[in-house]
């Protein structure tokens, strides 16, 4: 995972801050003393697995250098409805102003982590690691794969410059006449440093590509049977991965198979926000 530096943090934050406040929150400008403070709480309403925290509160710090926080939790955490995440004693106008962006955080990435959690739970005892894919929300990739994280999976690529993979839109767009182990020594030469993963759609093109030399042969939408035949006849020549149509009802099964990865698109891209509340105590 690609840390995300205070920097980062407080850059994200205040870019989402002047999206949504625009020249000024009218409502709370107009009826807020500008001196009054008090305090608030961030709760839960249902059962999730908490992320986001520090970008909640570099919000409400944007708007008030002096906010004071307390964490009755950490990232990663796995809290019941009802209860407390987060507590915070600011200005009052700090408070209202930043209270949906605050929540756009944390419901958005404690969402993600929520649903990492249900996946890797699944597939407990296998040995198999859950992964995440390149679906993400644009300018949010480094939050998504944080929150992916803190629920458990583990980050697939970051981005198109560390893994080396030939996908199947990759092959169309060469000549035919060159073999996959030949683009796989292309690739290998020009980027040493990387692992080289192949995208094959048959047990006969897995097969071929760790012949090829392939590190990882990323068996794309297989059956369970097909994908238990393909780590049997690959017979640890590569690692295999198992990607396509993964569903909590189905992941089980996939990862009985034998196979060392499954990577799953819902993770950030079918995550759903959680449901959590800011209430003004003061």
């Amino acid at each position: 995972m690609r840390e995300l530096t205070p920097s980062a943090i407080q850059q994200h934050a205040a870019a989402a801050l002047a999206e949504d406040v625009g020249a000024g929150d009218a409502t709370t400008e107009a009826l807020i003393d500008a001196a009054q403070t008090g305090s608030a709480r961030i709760v839960a309403r249902e059962a999730i697995t908490v992320s986001g925290l520090e970008l909640a509160c570099a919000v409400f710090r944007q708007l008030d250098s002096k906010a004071e926080f307390e964490k009755t939790c950490e990232d990663g955490a796995a809290i019941q409805s009802g209860e407390t995440v987060l507590k915070i004693h600011a200005h009052l106008r700090a408070l209202l102003t930043g209270e949906r962006t605050a929540l756009n955080y944390l419901q958005r990435m404690s969402g993600v982590s929520t649903q990492s959690a249900h996946y890797v739970k699944a597939v407990r005892g296998t040995g198999v690691t859950i992964l995440d894919t390149r679906k993400t929300t644009p300018g949010w990739r480094a939050l998504e794969k944080y929150a992916v994280e803190y629920g458990g999976a583990q980050n697939h690529r970051f981005g198109l410059d560390d893994l080396v993979m030939i996908k199947d839109n990759h092959l169309a767009a060469l000549p035919r006449d060159r073999s996959l182990a030949e683009l796989v020594r292309k690739a290998r030469a020009a980027s040493p440093g990387l692992k080289i993963e192949v995208e094959a759609e048959t047990v006969e093109q897995a097969v071929t590509t760790a012949e090829a030399g392939a590190d990882i042969v990323l068996l794309d939408n297989m059956s369970v049977d097909e994908i238990q035949k393909a780590v049997k006849e690959i017979a640890g020549r590569a690692q295999t991965e198992a990607s396509g149509g993964i569903t909590l009802v189905n992941i089980r099964a996939i990862a009985e198979t034998g196979v060392d990865y499954i990577s799953v698109g819902a993770l950030t891209h079918s995550a759903r926000a959680v449901d959590l509340a800011m209430e003004i105590e003061s």
